[in-house]
């Protein structure tokens, strides 16, 4: 790897762990918001919300070290796939209360989460994300 790939790679690494932490912190600090959206079929939605925010936290710790990175990625993107239903669930809800202009920025979001596994994939889990050290 060159060294210029080596500092974006870097670079991606630490945004996306701040990214994962900031986030896993906000369950904790505020878990009100995303426990209304866990899709109501499931049970124990507080919990839901506390182990999804710790799950954030130590995969976003985990993307930094190289030898937890791979493991970190994949955990992160099969976290990623099991809270994809509450961002469908968010914009179920905004149909309900808000606008238009809130029901397309949340519609949007679905697909967006996509770009993020991919973000994850490419920096942590893909053949030369493990070359940095």
């Amino acid at each position: 790897m060159h060294m210029k790939d080596v500092g974006r790679t870097r670079i991606s690494l630490v945004l996306l762990s701040l990214i994962f932490v900031a986030a896993g912190a906000l369950h904790f600090a505020f878990p009100a918001p995303y426990a209304a959206i866990i899709p109501p079929l499931l049970p124990q939605r507080i919990l839901l919300v506390y182990l999804s925010g710790a799950a954030e936290i130590a995969g976003g710790m985990g993307l930094i070290p190289p030898r937890t990175r791979r493991a970190a990625g994949i955990g992160l993107i099969l976290l990623l796939l099991a809270v994809w239903p509450a961002n469908i669930q968010m914009w179920i809800n905004s149909r309900e209360t808000g606008g238009a202009a809130e029901q397309l920025l949340l519609l949007a979001r679905i697909p967006l989460q996509l770009l993020l596994i991919w973000w994850v994939y490419q920096s942590a889990v893909g053949r030369r994300a493990g070359d940095e050290g």
